[in-house]
């Protein structure tokens, strides 16, 4: 190898390093979620939504929580009803709610999804844009 390519060579081999000591230095949560540890979904006022979320209990012993979650930003907010969570160690369980959008959220306004459980929150990557109910598409056009 020639001096001039060792310098790319290096360059390339230490970032697949830090990239590996990311990825495996990242929190047990974050590893669990994924595919689907997020996103933005767009909802009109009024939209309806479903959200589903899988909890497991990572402790010794088995335990009940109050769980509900909100979604929460500058503009509106919106929160479910609190469910009770009883989980023996190890065991998971799926929890959904179903809300919509108020019908006075401002066009183009984000809240956040976050969690409530016990006397704690933890809030996770996923958001609610609203669009306008009505859009507007092209869906052919000929130039002669």
């Amino acid at each position: 190898m020639t001096k001039g390519s060792v310098l790319p060579f290096l360059a390339v081999a230490i970032l697949i390093v830090m990239i590996n000591i990311s990825v495996v230095g990242s929190s047990d949560q974050f590893l669990n979620c994924l595919p689907s540890c997020g996103g933005v979904v767009d909802k009109a006022p009024e939209g309806a939504f479903t959200v589903e979320i899988c909890f497991k209990n990572i402790g010794k012993t088995e335990a009940t929580w109050s769980v509900n979650i909100a979604f929460e930003g500058e503009k509106w907010v919106w929160a479910g009803n609190p469910q009770t969570l009883t989980l023996a160690p190890s065991n998971t369980k799926t929890l959904a709610w179903n809300g919509s959008v108020p019908t006075d959220a401002p066009i183009d306004s984000m809240t956040r999804l976050i969690i409530y459980y016990g006397d704690s929150f933890t809030a996770l990557d996923w958001w609610i844009h609203v669009v306008p109910s009505a859009q507007l598409t092209i869906t052919t056009s000929t130039v002669k």
